[in-house]
């Protein structure tokens, strides 16, 4: 994880970002030495103020009356540089903050873009498995750790140890090597209780992600899924369900807070410790002569100024460590690797309306083992001919569709399409040559109007409102108040089943794809609507090469042939007609019982 976050901080590609970072860089050294000069100029401040007071007592005694202007002025030039020290070191911190805010920013949308893209990248399988509440709980903290994680390793490890080397060097030269190893195995006490604590509370710290991610993927699973809550009265079973998860993630933050107390006091102890030896072994030595009060003063400055980043350093520590835990899921995420595979500079699928023919030869698949989809499944749909394919539930009917789109590949066999194997082919183009109308149409939070422009966004508003209109759509859609800017709701929730059924036909019309696949297209529609629709997907797909997958015998009765599906493969095949005249045949059995049921062809 560090090594891709420094690729992050110091792009190849990117000499600006490069040239801040080392910016920010020399900005900081220069605040280090300006902290390290802040005690110096107070110790000769100290010593100017206590020379001018002993000799102006001195002279009292004496009965000498000077003015001691000479003294006087260095004194407060050294207070004043004093004060312009202190002042230049927070000015570069905060400019050196300044001029890395660009590349903090630029390094968490980088990362954020490439999670984001990884993740469209990544097979169906992956998202019908996933938890929509966790991983977004996931990348958010992840995302959030990022800036802190960067500032860390740019401008704290390894500038407090240039400034911790600075420090001991000038104690040696002014104390002696016991000054110097006091320091040192200050730091080396401090270092350890804190490393050997931090990884004792990264225990906690686990649990209460793990928790946290529990109690939101709860929340945002329960409220996604309000209607049924509510049809079946379990808003209590909801809670308690929420009220478990957020028991976990008391009890593990609990855990946390009360070892970050542990922590930081010791931290604390062991420093003042060390600060009060140290002062104590410098009153020594200016009562033995060796040293003078502003030396005093000095020790205690230099050691206080380093306890600031040292302090820091161990919070630090502590931070970057739960930090990475918190980037652990979403690092892990990005070295997930899709099952569907693309070959390196695969050519685009070649496909007019006239060659866009689709044959499925010998396909065996399945999900799990030990439960086969699709045994040797072989057929061929020529060129603008239009297929219905009916089955029971279970049948692969929709998984066919899937496998066109290549979000599944067959464990043996080949799918092609205009002649061309599709695992060879651009997958941006595969599927741009085929429009679907989904079985479950899911929209976006947004107006109608997106919902419909989302199937080409290239198309003019006069394309979008024409393909409203082949959907039995547009008319509806003015009667709104707010017409085609009217929000749908998360996932159109807003809209009836219906609705939403022909804002994914006009989705497919508005594609104009060569290819055009109709997944139960008209499963939500009364009888007259869908019958209206039906006219106008004639029309539409006249010339295309359509499937129409149903369980409405009535929408495929006028398909070119009718595939049915069994025990995962081609039990029969033929026009309406012709599979009616097979008594005892599994259509001849559906189409009867329909019949029966009431459902009659439109």
């Amino acid at each position: 994880m560090v090594r891709g976050m420094l690729a992050y901080v110091w792009p190849k590609e990117n000499k600006m970002i490069r040239d801040r970072v080392m910016l920010s860089l020399s900005l900081l050294f220069g605040a280090k030495i300006m902290n390290v000069t802040v005690p110096f100029l107070f110790k000769y401040a100290v010593d100017e103020v206590n020379a001018a007071t002993v000799t102006s007592t001195g002279d009292a005694l004496l009965g000498m009356a000077t003015v001691p202007q000479a003294i006087g002025t260095t004194a407060f030039s050294l207070l004043l540089g004093y004060g312009i020290a202190r002042a230049t070191a927070a000015a570069f911190n905060e400019l050196r903050n300044a001029v890395f805010a660009k590349v903090a920013q630029h390094s968490i949308r980088k990362l954020a873009c490439n999670v984001f893209i990884h993740l469209h990248n990544l097979d169906l399988a992956f998202h019908l498995s996933r938890q929509t509440g966790a991983l977004s709980k996931t990348i958010d903290r992840g995302s959030r750790a990022i800036n802190f994680v960067l500032s860390a390793m740019v401008f704290n490890i390894v500038p407090t140890i240039f400034e911790l080397a600075l420090v001991c060097s000038i104690l040696g030269l002014k104390g002696g090597l016991a000054f110097t190893g006091l320091a040192l195995n200050c730091v080396a006490v401090y270092a350890l209780f804190t490393l050997a604590i931090t990884q004792w509370r990264t225990q906690f710290r686990v649990h209460m992600n793990r928790a946290e991610n529990e109690a939101g993927n709860k929340a945002i699973d329960s409220l996604i899924n309000y209607e049924t809550v509510k049809y079946f009265n379990n808003e209590k079973y909801e809670l308690e369900k929420y009220d478990m998860s957020l028991k976990k993630y008391e009890t593990a933050s609990l855990k946390t807070a009360s070892s970050l107390a542990l922590l930081n006091f010791g931290q604390h102890a062991i420093f003042s410790g060390g600060l009060s030896i140290i002062m104590i072994m410098a009153a020594n030595q200016i009562a033995q002569g060796h040293m003078t009060v502003g030396d005093l003063v000095m020790v205690n400055g230099l050691l206080f100024q380093l306890s600031i980043p040292l302090g820091f350093l161990g919070s630090v520590y502590r931070e970057v460590r739960q930090a990475l835990i918190d980037m652990q899921t979403m690092f892990t995420l990005m070295t997930v690797q899709s099952r569907i595979q693309e070959k390196a500079s695969a050519p685009p699928l070649r496909l007019s309306a006239a060659t866009a023919e689709i044959e499925f030869r010998d396909v065996s698949f399945k999900y799990i083992n030990g439960k086969p989809i699709f045994t040797g499944l072989g057929f061929r749909i020529p060129p603008g001919r239009k297929i219905g394919i009916v089955g029971g539930s279970g049948s692969g009917k929709s998984t066919m569709v899937r496998m066109l789109f290549r979000f599944f590949e067959p464990q043996s066999g080949q799918i092609l399409v205009a002649g061309q194997d599709i695992k060879g082919v651009d997958l941006a183009s595969l599927r741009k040559a085929i429009a679907i109308v989904p079985q479950d149409c899911v929209l976006f939070h947004d107006t109608i109007f997106h919902n419909l422009h989302y199937g080409d966004l290239s198309k003019s508003k006069e394309q979008v409102y024409e393909a409203s209109k082949l959907a039995e759509l547009h008319d509806s859609v003015l009667t709104w108040p707010k017409g085609y800017d009217t929000q749908v709701g998360e996932r159109g929730l807003k809209l009836s089943g219906g609705e939403k059924q022909r804002v994914a036909i006009a989705r497919a019309i508005l594609k104009d794809s060569p290819i055009i696949v109709f997944d139960e297209a008209t499963s939500s529609l009364d009888s007259l609507t869908e019958h209206a629709i039906l006219q106008a997907l004639k029309a539409a797909t006249k010339g295309r090469t359509s499937i129409c997958i149903a369980h409405r015998l009535s929408t495929v009765a006028d398909a070119d042939e009718i595939l049915v599906l069994e025990n995962g493969t081609i039990s029969e095949r033929g026009t309406h007609d012709q599979l009616l005249a097979k008594s005892g045949s599994l259509y001849n059995r559906l189409w009867e019982k329909q019949n029966k049921d009431g459902i009659r062809p439109v």
